[in-house]
């Protein structure tokens, strides 16, 4: 399984990364001068004192006029539990005081009169359209009224709305999926992957201080491969969409690698679509030469190319309505249009999609003017009457761009239970922005619409002739404005008391974070010196960054460095900036979330920590923008390279304001969280674990390395925890 595919990039454009924008500011003499000096590092006040503090100064940006560190704090004023030890067993490691149940399993029934699950790879096909999938990752908890309806008063009764990602093939089958020759011989196991793949929406309800779900519920329902999808905003009905299936443009069939999520101020999910290109089928030596360079410079961009990560193609015979072949993007027909196949079905994934969970027989729609690419999520910031809906999103891979979406309408709060029409009204009229780090500590929005800039018909590697092909090939959009490459922009979250937006930068390789690619925003390369295995180089632990607008759909900004993940006993001059210790310590941030009482949950995805530590959940009290201190970093490579940067470290946590909450079983990611509305019930999701099992070792359970949370000799299963506090008190204070 492909499951890091996203760690694979494509941007081979020359846009700086946001090192070359730090590298820039600091070569200038006055700047140098004054960070030489001790008592001029104590006066800047951080980033926010750095802009325009000298005469010599390059020109600034636009004045920004973020909100200044005095903000009032957030609802929190002390993390209430105490820190639980890192732990590599195969368990679940929970705070003292608090509870958790495990609920909502892969393959779980979710309707009436479907058997429970066997969990031995036997369970029909067909079945898993109304059981829970695999790989469970983002969520949010949509209250549900005595009328079925959104309350914001109800905390004991709402909708779960589930994204479920990928597959664990050595589980999901008997004996892992069946391949001759390059092919899937057996059609069912691909048919059970179409069904596990995609969204869960499922009623919970609270009941004597515990929660159930109702597997009879008439809203439980999914939304996988095969369900059938409106396409919505400016791409839809244009030729980049036409398929076999959809002649006119208009619909797609599913949705797929659904990792992170959203939720919009009218009562909306927003599933979203990240490495969806894997998926489909491309011979390039046979169909390259009948594409066009437009075509082809898309498909790189993309990647989409090679043999699809499930093989989903290669089922033969295929069925009348493709449903094998719709997975193979190459040129197979006659006609000039892609009407006779399957040659533009790359251009239908990758969107947002908008669910009303409150509507079981609503039609899912594809919301184009938020733009394509490896959409890890989609956050809003808060809805102000009278102000544009504003969403931040990240694209996740390595070198790729951060994003925010500014509806054209005003909000109006007598949309907020406008559901699906609501949707129409703010998510297909709006505009697209890439972020542009500047050297001075501000940042800005540049626009990715149709004339503006370089987004014309002149940008070589693309010409552009529509809006629709913009959105359509938004990575070449934000290549032409010049946006800062970034690492691996994953989760998103957006501080209630401060407005500040904090984005996870989840790790970088020793090749694309060299000692000479060092600087300011990617200050790090260091050995990370693994208890077992090979070490790691680079900046495998990541970090996570942070801005502040002066309003949501402002068009500049300014940031500073939240935080860094490292080993508790790292180098604190070098590599533990953020002063980590053995209750707090951390690597490769993912998830991202705050809860309404103010805390941010930080959740990892992590290879390079695993010989210590399984994947964890941590809160965080986060502080505010231009809190922290300027230090200076040695790197040192392999061959003994060095190179000194001037980096900007926010205040150092400690555990006072930083610590580990949970830990999870053995080859888990944790991802996916929300709550209720009263935050007294906390929901984690606990994604594929076991999945470092090798299929040669399905046979002999001693050999998986998890049996979560089945225990025993059970396959293990990706799971929903529905996390309480014992005296039933609010989650972390």
């Amino acid at each position: 399984m492909n499951h890091d595919h996203d760690d694979l990039g494509t941007n081979v454009s020359t846009n700086t990364h946001i090192d070359s924008v730090i590298r820039e500011r600091l070569s200038n003499p006055g700047r140098r001068a004054l960070l030489r000096s001790g008592a001029g590092i104590a006066a800047v006040g951080f980033l926010g004192g750095m802009v325009g503090c000298s005469s010599d100064d390059p020109v600034a940006a636009a004045p920004v006029t973020a909100a200044p560190s005095s903000v009032a704090p957030p609802v929190a004023a002390a993390l209430g539990f105490t820190p639980v030890a890192k732990s590599v067993a195969d368990s679940l490691v929970l705070a003292s005081g608090y509870s958790a149940m495990v609920m909502l399993r892969l393959g779980d029934p979710i309707a009436a009169g479907v058997a429970a699950f066997r969990n031995d790879g036997t369970d029909p096909a067909a079945s898993f359209a109304q059981r829970i999938g695999d790989h469970h990752d983002g969520m949010y908890f949509f209250p549900l009224g005595a009328d079925g309806r959104y309350s914001a008063t109800a905390t004991d009764r709402g909708l779960l709305a589930t994204n479920h990602e990928a597959i664990t093939p050595a589980f999901l089958h008997a004996a892992g999926q069946t391949i001759v020759g390059g092919a899937r011989t057996v059609p069912d196991e691909v048919l059970k992957e179409y069904y596990v793949h995609g969204v869960s929406i499922v009623e919970l309800n609270k009941s004597g201080g515990s929660w159930t779900y109702r597997q009879d519920s008439g809203l439980n329902r999914r939304i996988h491969t095969l369900t059938p999808i409106t396409l919505s905003g400016p791409a839809a009905r244009t030729p980049l969409m036409i398929t076999k299936y959809s002649k006119d443009g208009s619909a797609t069939r599913g949705t797929v690698n659904n990792c992170a999520s959203g939720y919009t101020p009218w009562g909306t999910y927003l599933t979203c679509e990240e490495n969806w290109a894997g998926y489909f089928r491309r011979t390039t030596a046979t169909d390259n030469p009948k594409r066009t360079p437009k075509e082809l410079a898309s498909f790189a961009r993309y990647g989409v190319a090679g043999a699809g990560r499930e093989l989903w193609a290669t089922v033969t015979p295929d069925t009348a309505d493709d449903l094998y072949g719709r997975w193979n993007a190459e040129v197979r027909g006659t006609s000039t249009d892609g009407s006779d196949d399957y040659r533009n079905a790359p251009n239908t994934f990758g969107w947002n999609v908008e669910i009303d969970p409150y509507a079981a027989t609503s039609t899912p729609k594809k919301r184009t003017a938020m733009g394509r690419f490896a959409h890890e999520g989609a956050w809003p910031a808060k809805a102000v009457a009278g102000k544009p809906v504003v969403f931040y999103m990240g694209c996740d891979s390595r070198n790729e761009y951060i994003y925010k979406y500014v509806s054209t309408r005003p909000w109006d709060p007598a949309d907020a239970t406008g559901g699906m029409a609501a949707g129409d009204k703010y998510l297909d009229d709006g505009k697209l922005y890439a972020a542009k780090f500047n050297a001075d500590g501000t940042g800005t929005w540049v626009e990715l619409s149709i004339g503006v800039g370089s987004v014309n018909s002149a940008y070589a590697p693309y010409p552009f002739a529509t809006q629709a092909e913009v959105l359509v090939n938004v990575r070449h959009a934000a290549d032409a404005v010049g946006a800062t490459k970034m690492d691996r922009p994953e989760w998103g979250a957006v501080d209630p008391a401060t407005g500040a937006v904090y984005m996870t930068l989840t790790n970088s390789s020793a090749t694309l974070r060299s000692v000479a690619a060092t600087d300011a925003a990617n200050p790090r390369h260091y050995n990370d010196a693994r208890t077992t295995g090979t070490a790691q180089r680079g900046n495998p632990n990541g970090h996570i960054i942070r801005w502040q607008e002066s309003s949501p759909e402002a068009a500049s900004f300014r940031w500073d460095i939240y935080l860094f993940g490292a080993r508790a006993g790292a180098n604190a001059a070098n590599v533990n900036l953020s002063g980590l210790t053995a209750e707090n310590d951390f690597s490769s941030p993912d998830g991202a979330w705050f809860g309404a009482n103010g805390i941010l949950w930080i959740q990892t995805d992590d290879g390079a920590y695993t010989d210590v530590t399984n994947c964890m959940l941590l809160a965080a009290l986060p502080g505010v923008r231009g809190d922290g201190t300027i230090r200076n970093v040695t790197n040192t490579d392999a061959a003994g390279a060095t190179k000194t940067v001037t980096t900007y470290v926010g205040a150092a946590p400690g555990t006072a304001r930083l610590r580990r909450f949970l830990v999870g079983p053995k080859d888990c990611e944790i991802t996916g969280i929300t709550e209720t509305p009263d935050g007294k019930t906390l929901f984690v999701n606990v994604q594929h674990p076991g999945e470092d099992t090798p299929v040669a070792d399905i046979g002999d359970p001693t050999k998986w390395t998890s049996h979560w949370p089945g225990g025993g000799s059970s396959r293990p299963r990706s799971a929903l925890l529905v996390i309480t506090r014992d005296n039933g008190d609010v989650i972390g204070t």
